[in-house]
């Protein structure tokens, strides 16, 4: 341990003393495995209770005792945060940002939604001037959320990627987004070809991808909105750009899956269809998997694909309850998202309270332990960037939070009973909302919202 210190020193002592330091006291929590698979729980994770986080360059250079190394830092780069929690950015998996306005729309299941209020929304995004709009408000609301990487739905319209990525790059985040490709089932002002989507998103992929933290995420909506001829296109995407992202739907509502047995009846299941195309991968994230039939979860599991699991917006549209017990027992990755704007919530918070009721309703209660990895290095893991951003292991990407125990006067006397640390990371998660975040750093630094 010693060796590992004095080398790890060494290490940060090497940068030039021109700021490229910086260090941060204060309670750190990160994930080391998952909690609810590791032997030996106090394994899983790592707290320390008085800790020092140091960044030099964007990078974890060092995270441990404060008491171990902190002499060796000239007082003004250590950042005092002493009686908060420091922990990894948030990561969201599956979110909309064009829907940003209509969170909170009432009254419809999946289907009925779609046409009645999220169609109509991202018809305004064919002005980039109101994408632009809409991007700042959106990547504001992930800021202020603490959610520092996200998986994104642009619209059908490429200037609405164009948009939100040029907002993303001002502020360094890593950010996955995509052009919705749709040629079918739906108004005819939100539709493209086969061919235009993918020479669309081909270019996009080409101006984007890999540029800065930024990459591209191939985004068929779903199964029925897309002809077969449009989703071979897709799959040809991902094979002559490997290493981009595949973000779609799955098995979310009932009439849903009904709807997509009868558009592609030779396929032996929802999950099927994107398998067929070549849409199942290491880098596939499909959204919600709320009604998989048995037969799917091998497949997933098999594909390497992973699964994003959205409570809040489960529960407002009346899809159903996730079996995250039987994703994970069938290996399967998964991580958490907010599902803006069916989810009612930004606040990775709010979403961690909701999935805790939807898996106590199936006798799994999550944890908080649990519930804090899949915000963090989970939803690393389902995005395949685990070796990046996740946790604070040596050369990840410096995204953190510094995190208030309590925000408002009842968390502060809810905290006076909470001795434990479970208890107490258990009340942040059930009663903890935006305000609860003091800071949010990106790649080392403080996020400033109001310069943009």
């Amino acid at each position: 341990m010693k060796k590992i210190t004095f080398l790890l020193l060494l290490s940060i002592l090497s940068f030039p003393l021109l700021g490229s330091v910086t260090a941060y006291r204060g309670s750190i929590l990160h994930f080391l495995e998952d909690p609810a698979q590791s032997r030996v729980l106090d394994e899983s994770y790592q707290y320390i209770e008085d800790g020092l986080l140091v960044v030099a360059n964007g990078k974890v250079k060092y995270v441990g005792e404060y008491q171990d190394i902190a002499h060796h830092y000239p007082e003004h780069w250590i950042k005092d945060y002493r009686g908060h929690l420091i922990m990894p950015g948030f990561i969201d998996t599956h979110i909309h940002y064009p829907q940003t306005e209509m969170v909170a729309a009432y009254g419809q299941q999946l289907l009925d939604w779609l046409e009645q209020y999220t169609f109509p929304t991202e018809r305004k995004f064919a002005d980039k001037k109101y994408a632009r709009k809409i991007s700042r408000t959106f990547l504001k609301q992930l800021i202020s959320n603490g959610t520092t990487t996200a998986l994104v739905f642009g619209t059908v319209h490429p200037q609405s990627v164009d948009a939100l990525f040029h907002y993303a790059q001002k502020l360094n985040m890593r950010l996955i987004a995509g052009k919705v490709m749709m040629d079918r089932n739906a108004p005819d002002y939100l539709l493209d070809t086969p061919e235009s989507s993918y020479e669309e998103s081909k270019q996009l992929i080409n101006k984007w991808h890999k540029k800065g933290r930024l990459l591209y995420a191939i985004t068929p909506r779903f199964a029925p909105t897309s002809t077969p001829e449009q989703l071979r296109l897709a799959g040809k995407l991902k094979q002559e750009f490997p290493d981009t992202w595949i973000h779609t739907h799955l098995s979310e509502n009932l009439d849903e899956i009904e709807w997509v047995k009868s558009l592609f009846p030779d396929r032996s299941s929802y999950t099927d269809v994107y398998h067929h195309y070549g849409l199942t991968s290491s880098r596939s994230v499909f959204a919600h998997a709320v009604h998989l039939e048995d037969e799917e979860y091998p497949l997933l599991s098999s594909s390497q694909s992973a699964i994003a699991f959205c409570p809040t917006s489960n529960l407002f549209l009346g899809s159903g309850l996730f079996n995250l017990k039987k994703a994970k027992d069938n290996k399967i990755r998964v991580g958490m998202g907010t599902d803006i704007g069916a989810g009612t919530s930004f606040s990775m918070f709010q979403t961690l309270n909701e999935a805790y009721k939807v898996t106590q309703l199936q006798k799994y209660p999550l944890s908080a332990f649990e519930g804090f990895y899949q915000a963090t290095l989970g939803s690393a893991r389902a995005l395949s960037l685990e070796n990046k951003i996740g946790n604070f292991t040596l050369n990840k990407e410096a995204d953190f939070n510094v995190i208030k125990w309590a925000a408002t006067d009842y968390q502060k006397f809810r905290m006076q009973f909470a001795d434990e640390l479970h208890e107490r990371l258990f009340a942040l998660m059930m009663l903890g909302n935006e305000n609860n975040i003091k800071a949010t750093f990106i790649a080392g630094k403080k996020a400033k919202l109001h310069r943009w």
